[in-house]
């Protein structure tokens, strides 16, 4: 049976499980379920070196801390998209945002790992297709307890699918489903200027269960906490405020040894109109190293952009895009 040598690695990049970004050390990739839930979401925080723990009042905040959701002065709509070295990955979601009840929301995060024609031998027509794909469906609700006091939970369904169409020989249908939270509080001012604190649990849920019990793994599960440090720039006479901010994020596995990872970020806005971003992301995997992006407002219509560049070299650098639009 004759396969692709680069799709056969994404076929087995999805049923895997497995994940360069949750590697211990460059080069090494370690097993876990639903590793993709690792892979950075949204062009904002991507940008920020991935230190989004304490960021807040955009859509976004959604796959960092949900938390930072209760602070959204209006609600949105947002589409992020993400060409990574393995996949394309897409997010469509939606906010409510309430002064009285707080902020309610539904994500679904599509992964597509592309398909691939099974062929039985040489010169013989393909007898089938097998697409491996990741599904994630988010329910979000966020609030503030307090004028400094924000709280939020994600609760989410996780799929892991390997369909297959016609004949696929020894790739049969695979199907894995889980389900899993993210919580998360955040504490600093309500207006955007000064510090804020934030710590999330991301990923706690149960194992994901591919065929059987004893093949059964666990989330990547994630105890992450942040600040988001802002300060209003001098305004010129008749121009916007700008502002500068800087953001730290520390992420450790759940329940396991203190090896934190460190994400640095730091942006600069002149008014609502444009943002420039920056960062790094000191991990240990291939997947570290510094990132870039930009932000422009056009009315109520938001475009931020990003890329990573992986110090490694060894993996194509990913480049994020993010639409949101303010309702």
């Amino acid at each position: 049976m004759r396969r692709s040598r680069s799709r056969l690695a994404l076929i087995v990049a999805g049923l895997a499980v497995t994940s360069p970004l949750a590697g211990q050390a460059p080069g090494q990739v370690i097993e876990g379920g639903a590793a993709f839930l690792l892979i950075a979401v949204g062009a904002r925080a991507t940008a920020l070196g991935q230190a989004g723990i304490a960021d807040a009042r955009t859509a976004d905040a959604a796959f960092w801390n949900p938390a930072g959701l209760a602070l959204m002065p209006e609600s949105q709509i947002a589409v992020h998209h993400a060409r990574t070295f393995a996949s394309n990955n897409t997010v469509l979601s939606g906010y409510l945002a309430s002064s009285v009840a707080g902020v309610v929301g539904l994500a679904a995060y599509l992964v597509d790992y592309g398909s691939q024609e099974i062929v039985p031998g040489p010169q013989q027509p393909p007898t089938g297709r097998i697409s491996p794909r990741n599904v994630e469906l988010v329910a979000s609700y966020a609030t503030s307890l307090s004028r400094s006091l924000s709280v939020g939970v994600n609760y989410k369904l996780i799929q892991l699918r390997n369909d297959c169409s016609g004949d696929c020989g020894a790739f049969r249908p695979i199907v894995g489903t889980t389900h899993g939270v993210d919580v998360g509080v955040q504490y600093g001012p309500e207006a955007p200027e000064g510090l804020r604190i934030g710590v999330a649990l991301r990923h706690a849920g149960f194992n994901l269960q591919l065929e059987n019990a004893g093949q059964a793994d666990p989330l990547p599960t994630r105890l992450a906490a942040g600040v988001d440090y802002r300060v209003g720039l001098p305004q010129p006479p008749g121009g916007p405020a700008s502002f500068a901010r800087v953001l730290v994020a520390v992420e450790n596995p759940c329940c396991g040894s203190l090896t934190p990872d460190l994400r640095v970020g730091a942006e600069l806005g002149y008014g609502d109109l444009v943002r420039l971003r920056g960062g790094y992301a000191f991990l240990r995997s291939e997947s570290s190293g510094p990132s870039l992006g930009a932000g422009v407002q056009f009315d109520r219509l938001v475009v931020d952009f990003a890329r990573v560049f992986f110090i490694s070299g060894n993996l194509d650098e990913p480049v994020y895009l993010t639409l949101r639009v303010l309702l």
